[in-house]
């Protein structure tokens, strides 16, 4: 059985009935959704839900994430791990706490990060200055001697790389500069949403694993936040999100109706949300072949293999390379 997330936009209320979930929305209407099938769940609206219904997930190791109104995300209810490595967590503290071994996961994630925003921008003509100037931060990267230096350089190569987006979506949708907080316009609305839903797709991931979501190398470990998805999340922001955002907007598949300006801040609406997500859903399925595996796998397997892969290292069974698309 395949397992998958579902997408709550209706407000009203969430329960268990034996073993079975069902949205109720504000007219009293009914949605079955077998516990068998929920891989997690994801609410954007505003939904009652009891102890007992928690404690279903819980049982059942099934992850909720919650987002605001303006559907940026605001936390997770993760279950009690299954999956508990006690030798795993004292490497993972162990790697923090070394400089140096901490830096180079860092400088790992930020490698990868950099590789697919210029793997994106290869892609459009006009795009070769953006190229140099995260060409020439990826390079003084690789030489950073503390985290923080490495955090500059990667600052300045994504700021670089969002400046592209104009010319990317040949300014459809204009955008000045990156802003999140809040976003200020259509663009920005856009990579806030996916970001926030690609933090909590790594976060689900690394559930499954022995991983301590916590515990984290390129940003600091903060309390109230699960720091390892951000790092993860870093590779796989540009070579899921930001395609889809290209997509969506060379493409006229956005209109008017799918933003809303309030005072200086711009967000997407619930038409706006699900067609960004509908997209979002078939990239994660969508299969690559896995050159060391020699079979299919879906982008979403590949996040949990990133997992895998930081295991090994931290383990010391094999030094971590962070991803790059090859395909």
């Amino acid at each position: 059985m395949t397992l998958r997330p579902y997408y709550i936009f209706s407000s009203g209320r969430i329960m268990r009935r034996e073993n079975t979930i069902y949205v109720e929305n504000e007219k009293g209407e009914k949605k079955a959704l077998p516990i068998e099938e929920v891989e997690s769940l994801h609410i954007f609206g505003e939904v009652e839900m009891n102890t007992k219904f928690l404690n279903f997930l819980s049982q059942h190791g099934k992850p909720i994430h919650f987002y605001n109104y303006y559907g940026f995300y605001s936390g997770s209810f993760v279950p009690r791990s299954k999956n508990i490595s006690g030798e795993l967590l004292v490497k993972q503290v162990e790697y923090y706490l070394d400089n140096e071994k901490r830096l180079y996961l860092a400088k790992a994630f930020v490698e990868g990060a950099t590789f697919h925003m210029l793997r994106n921008l290869r892609n459009y003509d006009g795009t070769e200055e953006f190229v140099r100037i995260i060409s020439e931060e990826q390079a003084k990267s690789f030489e950073a001697k503390t985290v923080p230096e490495l955090m500059g350089c990667e600052g300045r190569a994504r700021e670089a790389y969002y400046q592209a987006f104009n010319t990317i979506t040949s300014g459809r949708l204009a955008m000045n500069k990156r802003e999140k907080r809040p976003p200020k316009d259509p663009i920005n609305a856009l990579i806030s949403f996916g970001n926030s839903v690609m933090y909590s797709v790594v976060l689900s991931e690394i559930y499954k694993t022995e991983l301590n979501p916590t515990i984290s190398y390129l940003h600091e470990p903060r309390e109230r936040r699960f720091s390892l998805s951000l790092d993860i999340s870093e590779i796989f922001k540009p070579l899921i999100v930001d395609p889809i955002i290209f997509k969506l907007i060379n493409n006229s598949m956005l209109k008017e109706e799918d933003f809303e300006d309030e005072l200086d801040f711009c967000y997407l609406t619930s038409s706006g949300k699900k067609k960004f997500l509908k997209e979002f859903e078939e990239k994660l399925e969508t299969t690559i072949k896995h050159r060391k595996l020699k079979r299919s796998v879906s982008y979403r397997t590949l996040i949990r293999l990133e997992c895998y892969k930081l295991i090994r290292h931290l383990l010391q069974d094999e030094f971590y390379k962070p991803l790059k698309a090859w395909w």
